[in-house]
């Protein structure tokens, strides 16, 4: 599969889970299908995530198509914005 979401079911911050939800409800709204990684279920997807992204400190959700670093929450936004998401996750 192609688009992946790195996201964690256990977390306390609102803002996480919400924009978690919102990414999923727009990939979906899209029809666009993704997989979704879970980094609470492994520390060590947690540290791949972050290696991937190039940020240490990275937290979810952050996203990839395949290996290749899309972007976090702001810069998705931002492609939902300029109704540029396609281009963003390199579908396009």
């Amino acid at each position: 599969m192609g688009v992946r979401l790195y996201y964690t079911t256990v977390t306390a911050s609102r803002e996480v889970k919400s924009q978690q939800a919102e990414v999923m409800r727009i990939l979906e709204s899209k029809n666009i299908q993704y997989e979704l990684i879970d980094i609470s279920a492994d520390g060590a997807l947690r540290d791949e995530m972050r290696t991937k992204s190039g940020n240490p400190t990275a937290v979810p959700p952050q996203i990839f198509n395949e290996d290749q670093y899309c972007g976090n929450y702001v810069m998705f936004s931002e492609a939902v914005e300029e109704d540029t998401v396609e281009k963003f996750l390199k579908l396009a």
